[in-house]
This record gives structure tokens, C-alpha cells and sequence, in this order.
């Protein structure tokens, strides 16, 4: 369409100035003309025209995780950007595209509401919750501002990034300290290590457990190798799935005080080394029951930690009220709950003081600010699960943003070196002295996704790069869930 066609569509506003890039119109309006809802707008395309044509996939792994990233296309030329959660099925998200063609994505709450129901909990959410955030991506470069805008502006120029330490090399506590010293270094201001019963599995003497059982979990393969015939591989991964899938209260996994001992000394050795002045939140404590769970935030209260999250399934509402009420330290957990009504419980109860959600689980950005406005309201802070790339990395940044109770959003790239250089268009590094500046421009505030950086990473089980996805376009299903 040329420039002076858009004038048949907004006949009454004005006239519109040719332009060589047609992504941006500019709306010049006749001189004393009567002011318009789109006089201080730059409208970046036509937004009630705006229609969803097409989805694709690329998956990427080692960034740490698995992810699957999502582009959705559009009849004018705007790509939105969005993305599965780490580790999840990049068919939750295809399965939905015969049901968001032809829509419009500026009208986002909206759709959102037509697909919800076919996310869940866990990784399940991130279909639904990876397409709200390229809406949200779409809708906002369709108007010409950045996605916080439009939820109604930010409580913040930078939102805090705490930095997650995975245990593994970090034999003793002081070797863990001072790889949290060196996050200290690099000007991280909020940290996260793990500390549970990982520690003690080579400690003899720290756990109690059915005999066996310990030494099945050691020897438990996740994803066999080429090695294995198909035959062995589903069978090794089929008997991995079951043994880490037992809940926590049925594992009959118990800590010994030897195994408090091991557990106490780990983190004094890393407190001894940072000291007591950042906040030091904990994580994978285990699949122990409450009684256990107890004990040690009991024996580690002293160290005067950030947070102990996710200690026991978040369903198990009466264990975490259990658990808040034996202990001085903050209790966290959220980042497997899809949408805000499943947070209530835990929030009504009293079981949380901080809840913490991944974007890419919960819904989205909008869902997000919902859960922490709910949050507030009980008065518990939000913290933000993050494992994955910097798509959700900056949808997190503008929900965070735009959210007051908001505490710190985690990530798990620091030591990813080209985690930065798959995407453009924002500052480089991209979280620098501990911090994310909020971008301006529109949008999540990426300019574009780097083809170049994503090949070199595509997940060896599924190369393909924005690949067709035509065979997901027929709707055969009946949605509607009443009579």
C-alpha cells in the first residue's frame, strides 16, 4: 500500500506525509483542525488492521537451557517476538496458531482469553504464555511505544537482577563463596545458590532413604546418548521421569543430623566469605517431606537468608503455612503456577512471603502484573523466575517494571557468552553492574532476533530455523468448554 492510500482509512484526521520506511506513519494534521485521539501517537502500522498471518519456531539450547523462540508474523510487517519456556515443547505454542491467524494482535487481552485454557501448570504454560508476550510485543510496536506503557507506565528505570550459582564444581561452601563473590564483583547486588540434599550424596551418612533407591536417582539417566538403542533410550528416560517425578512427601528421603551438620557448615562457609551484608537467597533443597524441610530452615535461619524457595510442591498449601510458621525466613515459591487464581491460596493462607513466577509459566506479562498486584494486596513481594532467553528476559523487565511490590528478577545466563548477541537493539551487555535499564523504544525494546547467533545454537534434535509451520493452520477442534 502506498503512503496516500492511508488516507482513505483516516480521511477526518488528516493527511499523511509520504515516507521512504512504511513501518512509521506520521499524521500531519491541517493547521487549526480540532484536536484527535492520534495527535501525540506515531502510529508504527494501522493497529485496528493489524492481523496475525503466520508462527515459527527456533530452538536453542545451551543458553543454559532449551528454548524454543517464537516469532509471529503479520499482515503489515511487524514481527513479534516471544518464546516457550525453557525446557518445554515448542508444540504448546504451535498447537495454538490455527486459533490466532487472522486475529488481531493489539487486542490482547482478548485472545488471551480464547487460548488460556489450553495452558497449565508448569511447563504446560508455556505456549499460551509465550504467544501473550509476542502480542504484547506486537501491539506495542503497532503504537509506537514500549510494552510497559502500556500497562500503565513504571515504578522503575532499572529492575534488579539477582544472579542464580549453580552448585555444580563448587565442592565446600568456600568454594561457593567465592563464586558468589565474584557475582559481587561484576556488581550483582542480590544472589541465589543452591544448598539441599544435592550436597549429600556422596557424604556418607546424611540421608536416610529405602535402600536402593539413592543409588537408582545417581544412576538415572535423563536424556541417553546415541549409544543407547531407541529401544533402551525410551526405556532409560521413562525410568528417569518416574523417579524424579515421585512428590516430595513420598520419597521417604530423610535428613540425618549429620546431614544438617554438612548442610549448616556449606552455607556458614559461604556466609564467612561473602559476609552478611547481600542477601543470599536459596533453592533445590530436595525432594524431602515437610518435617525435613523444617528442620533445616530451622538449622539455617541464623544465616539470615533471602528467601527458601520452592522447598515443597506449591499445591501443598497446608505444608507451606507448616513450613512459614516454623521458621524467621522468607518462604518463596510460584514459578510452576499458571495464571493468578492458583496463587491465592498460598497468598490467603499466609504460606508465602514471597512468590515467584516465571513469566513463561503464569500467563504472560500481563498475567504477571496481575499476580503481583494480588501479591501486594496480601502484602508479599515478587521475586521473577528467569532461565531463558533475553525474550522473556525483557517481557520480565517491562512486567517488573510496571509492578510496585516487585523484589528482584533472576538469571541464569552470567557465564553464557553469547547470550547477549541474539538479539540487537539493546545495550551490550544487557544486564550491566547487576541491573536492566528499561528500553524506550517500542516494543520489548529488540530491535530484531540475530539468524547468525540462533543457527550456530539450534537444538541438534530440531535444527530448523523459522521452519513452515502450515501443517498446524487447519482448526479442527471445538473449543468452547460449556453447552
Amino acid at each position: 500500500m502506498t503512503p496516500h492510500a492511508y488516507a482513505d482509512i483516516l480521511p477526518d484526521i488528516g493527511y499523511l506525509q509520504p515516507m521512504q520506511d512504511l513501518k512509521e506513519i506520521h499524521i500531519v494534521m491541517p493547521q487549526n483542525s480540532p484536536a484527535q485521539p492520534l495527535d501525540h501517537v506515531n502510529t508504527y502500522s494501522r493497529p485496528s488492521d493489524l492481523r496475525i498471518t503466520d508462527i515459527r519456531i527456533a530452538t536453542i539450547v545451551g543458553a543454559p537451557m532449551r528454548c524454543p523462540l517464537i516469532q509471529v508474523y503479520t499482515n503489515q510487517g511487524l514481527v513479534g517476538y516471544g518464546e516457550v519456556r525453557d525446557g518445554a515443547s515448542k508444540n504448546y505454542a504451535l498447537m495454538l496458531k490455527c486459533r490466532l491467524v487472522g486475529e488481531n494482535p493489539c487486542n490482547v487481552d482478548q485472545v488471551f482469553r480464547r487460548i488460556k485454557q489450553f495452558g497449565g501448570h508448569g511447563r504446560q504454560g508455556g505456549g499460551v504464555s509465550g504467544i501473550e508476550v509476542a502480542l504484547w510485543d506486537l501491539a506495542a510496536k503497532a503504537y509506537g511505544v514500549p510494552v510497559y506503557q502500556m500497562l500503565g507506565g513504571k515504578f522503575r528505570d532499572r529492575v534488579r537482577v539477582y544472579c542464580d550459582t549453580d552448585v555444580r564444581g563448587k565442592d565446600d561452601g568456600t568454594a561457593m563463596g567465592h563464586a558468589l563473590q565474584q557475582r559481587i564483583d561484576m556488581g550483582f547486588t542480590f544472589l541465589k545458590m543452591d544448598v539441599g540434599i544435592g550436597l549429600l550424596q556422596d557424604e556418607p551418612g546424611t540421608l536416610t532413604a529405602p535402600l536402593g533407591y539413592l543409588d537408582e536417582l545417581r544412576q538415572a539417566i535423563r536424556r541417553p546418548g546415541p549409544e543407547y538403542s531407541a529401544e533402551e533410550r525410551r526405556e532409560l528416560a521413562r525410568k528417569w521421569y518416574a523417579l524424579n517425578n515421585t512428590a516430595h512427601p513420598f520419597t521417604g528421603i530423610r535428613v540425618t543430623e549429620h546431614g544438617l551438620d554438612f548442610m549448616e557448615q556449606y552455607v556458614a562457609d559461604v556466609r564467612a566469605v561473602i559476609g552478611y551484608d547481600v542477601p543470599l537467597a536459596t533453592d533445590h533443597f530436595g525432594h524431602i517431606g515437610i518435617e525435613d524441610c523444617i528442620k533445616i530452615a530451622q538449622r539455617l535461619d541464623k544465616y539470615n537468608l533471602a528467601w527458601y524457595e520452592d522447598m515443597l510442591p506449591w499445591q501443598m498449601t497446608q505444608h507451606y503455612v507448616r513450613l512459614a510458621n516454623s521458621c524467621t525466613t522468607p518462604i518463596c515459591t510460584g514459578e510452576d503456577i499458571y495464571l493468578k487464581e492458583d496463587f491465592m491460596p498460598l497468598l490467603s493462607s499466609g504460606g508465602v512471603s514471597v512468590i515467584h513466577p516465571d513469566l513463561l509459566t503464569c500467563g504472560g506479562i500481563y498475567e504477571l502484573k496481575k499476580i503481583g498486584d494480588l501479591a501486594q494486596d496480601h502484602g508479599v513481594a515478587m521475586a521473577i523466575h528467569m532461565a531463558e532467553s533475553p525474550i522473556a528476559c525483557m517481557a520480565a523487565v517491562h512486567a517488573a517494571a510496571a509492578t510496585e511490590n516487585f523484589l528482584a528478577l533472576e538469571n541464569h545466563s552470567v557465564d553464557i557468552p553469547w547470550w547477549n548477541d541474539l538479539v540487537t537493539g539493546l545495550p551490550d551487555p544487557i544486564v550491566k553492574d547487576g541491573y536492566i535499564s528499561v528500553p524506550d523504544t517500542p516494543g520489548l525494546g529488540i530491535e530484531a532476533l540475530n539468524d547468525e547467533v540462533i543457527a550456530e545454537h539450534l537444538d541438534p534434535d530440531d535444527p530448523g530455523l523459522w521452519e513452515c509451520t502450515d501443517a498446524y493452520d487447519r482448526l479442527d477442534s471445538h473449543d468452547r468448554l460449556w453447552s
